[in-house]
């Protein structure tokens, strides 16, 4: 069983950077893909950034040039640097692993709250 431990959010102002990490139980270079999601009040589950085994990136283009996308094969963590942050991205953000064969599995979640 795969665990994914992701924290690192917080209540910060408009302008301001954070940046969230992902620790997991099991060598996430040898996951199909990584990649962060966040859910607002109200609104769906969506894809924030991804990053392939293959090292392939994909951004949401909300958060394009502002978020960053890093993983530590050392620590098995994988980050997301949050620069210039914006009211809109405040949401609960996910760590998310998928593996070869299909298998899936969730972070509980950290929250970001970003005020005017």
């Amino acid at each position: 069983q795969v665990h994914l431990a992701d924290s690192g959010g917080g209540l910060v102002q408009a302008g301001d950077s954070l940046r969230l990490s992902c620790g997991a139980s099991v060598n996430i270079f040898g996951m199909k893909a990584m990649a962060w999601y966040r859910q607002a009040p109200g609104k769906q589950r969506e894809l924030v950034t991804r990053i392939t085994n293959g090292g392939r990136l994909d951004y949401a283009d909300s958060v394009k040039d502002r978020f960053t996308i890093s993983r530590d094969s050392v620590k098995n963590t994988m980050y997301l640097l949050m620069n210039s942050l914006k009211p809109e991205d405040t949401a609960v953000y996910y760590c998310h692993a998928e593996e070869t064969w299909g298998a899936q599995y969730w972070g509980l979640g950290t929250q970001v709250t970003v005020s005017p």
